[in-house]
């Protein structure tokens, strides 16, 4: 049989069936199989991925899927760093998420802006907190996301230090296990643990609106005003360095489905942010929890 480009093997026909569940150790490296769609998602990462298909990536690798009409094949990887070297390693053929400009993938265009938001409760007197220069910041407990590798830390921890703001943060992890949980974060401020938590917006979003208790979500600036770190980022959609073929046919998907990709969002109400430049990204600027573990130009 001729050799067929990525894009050509996704294509072929293939009933788009029930997502295959196959953990990395177990899947060995192999060209891209006709009719199926390998797509590197994390097992257990709400409101992203997890491997019951409950996130928003899933869903949306579920209409990619089906504008294929290939089957939904996983590999199951926690979001760690080598998470790119996994889809370039021809383990999978798509990342649902991907810092813009990545150069360690061939990346779409952006299909969604997410940002930093202060998470308060109803009625603390908090909801007008508006930047990291707000004064009362230094007197609150602040619940901030810490990587647990590396220097480098999340974008508003290494912001509020330069503010001064050090001794009052409480951390929260961001690889997940049964101790620890993607919502924790949420559930301090409702349970008044901390004053106020900075939490990325998707994240924010999907735990607060299931809160028993009212919650407010307040967007950051783009970008700090003292330290200069960004607060906001567009996300794409990645594959292997070299397949612009397929990343061009997934472009195409993505402008076709832009109503269904905003009401999956939508759905899971992650705060979407106005299109913009995100020459930060470019530069290797820090990264939110999502996109931070996975590889970047940063990290």
């Amino acid at each position: 049989m001729p050799q067929l480009s990525s894009c050509r093997w996704l294509l072929l026909a293939g009933l788009a069936g029930a997502a295959l569940a196959t953990p990395a150790a177990a899947q060995r490296p192999s060209p891209p199989q006709p009719g199926v769609l390998r797509v590197c998602a994390d097992p257990d990462n709400m409101p992203f991925s997890n491997d019951k298909g409950e996130g928003f990536e899933n869903k949306l690798a579920e209409l990619i899927a089906r504008e294929w009409n290939s089957k939904l094949q996983y590999l199951w990887f926690p979001q760690r760093r080598g998470y790119f070297r996994v889809l370039n390693g021809l383990y999978c053929d798509l990342a649902i998420e991907a810092p813009t400009q990545l150069d360690m993938a061939a990346t779409t265009k952006p299909y969604y802006r997410s940002g930093y938001v202060f998470v308060v409760r109803k009625g603390s007197g908090l909801e007008d907190l508006k930047s990291l220069d707000d004064p009362r910041l230094k007197k609150l407990t602040i619940g901030v996301n810490l990587y647990t590798s590396d220097a480098e830390n999340s974008p508003p921890a290494m912001a509020l230090s330069q503010h001064g703001v050090v001794g009052n943060l409480k951390g929260f992890g961001t690889f997940y296990s049964s101790d620890t949980r993607p919502e924790d974060i949420i559930k301090a401020v409702a349970e008044k643990q901390v004053d106020v938590a900075i939490v990325w917006g998707p994240l924010a979003g999907y735990f607060a609106k299931r809160s028993p208790v009212p919650l407010v979500l307040i967007p950051l600036p783009p970008r700090d005003s003292l330290s200069g770190y960004p607060m906001q980022y567009n996300i794409a959609m990645g594959v292997r360095r070299r397949d612009r073929e397929l990343r061009d046919s997934l472009q195409r998907v993505l402008d076709r489905k832009r109503p269904e990709i905003e009401a999956i969002l939508k759905e899971y109400n992650v705060p979407v942010l106005p299109m913009t430049g995100d020459s930060a990204q470019r530069a290797g600027a820090a990264l939110p929890p999502s996109e931070r573990a996975k590889g970047s130009p940063s990290r």
